[in-house]
């Protein structure tokens, strides 16, 4: 009798690891690669980038089910406002920039959404508007506003493109504390050479 029971149990716990396998596939893109489970990702992914000399590198590392940065790729140390107390910030750099989660590919997915206004291609307004927002230590975005204008509704669609991007991101560190920053993302408005 405990022999069959314990053939019962291991045949149910191989049913469950089978199923559990069936249900993650692998994914692999030019900018990413992990496991979905039922379109969610989960476990370690790796996200990459392109270096100046053209070679892909892993930028981020990071456990979609524990919710770790498990890996970055250093960029070049960059000052950031940075809340030292409550309502006083100060620019200093930071022993860890915020990151958006997937890095820079992930981010462009969202900024590629802009739309060029109407109004600011019948005055040939081109040029670059910066929007500043803060990244708690949650990882969370607020308070996002212009910081750098060139008018005819770009501002406004700017701003309108910043705040699409999800809340995905890890929060600066300024030794292995989380800090408060803000984040500067400049976007920019061209128009095409006829």
């Amino acid at each position: 009798m405990k022999i069959y029971i314990l053939a019962v149990l291991q045949t149910i716990l191989l049913a469950c690891l089978t199923t559990n396998v069936r249900a993650q596939k692998a994914y692999t893109s030019k900018w990413a690669s992990g496991q979905l489970e039922r379109r969610v990702k989960v476990g370690v992914w790796e996200y990459y980038g392109i270096t100046p000399s053209k070679e892909k590198v892993v930028v981020q590392r990071y456990d979609h089910t524990t919710s770790t940065l498990l890996y970055y790729r250093p960029i070049e140390e960059v000052a950031y406002n940075t809340e030292v107390s409550a309502g006083q910030w100060k620019r200093r750099l930071v022993d860890r920039p915020p990151l958006f989660i997937g890095g820079d590919a992930a981010l462009a997915a969202y900024t590629a959404q802009l739309n060029y206004p109407l109004e600011a291609q019948e005055r040939n307004i081109q040029g670059k508007v910066t929007i500043g927002f803060a990244i708690d230590t949650q990882g969370q975005a607020s308070g996002y506003r212009v910081l750098r204008s060139i008018g005819g509704g770009c501002d406004q669609e700017a701003l309108r493109v910043a705040k699409t991007i999800p809340n995905e991101w890890v929060p600066a560190l300024v030794g292995t504390q989380p800090v408060p920053v803000e984040y500067e993302l400049t976007l920019t408005f061209r128009l095409a050479q006829p």
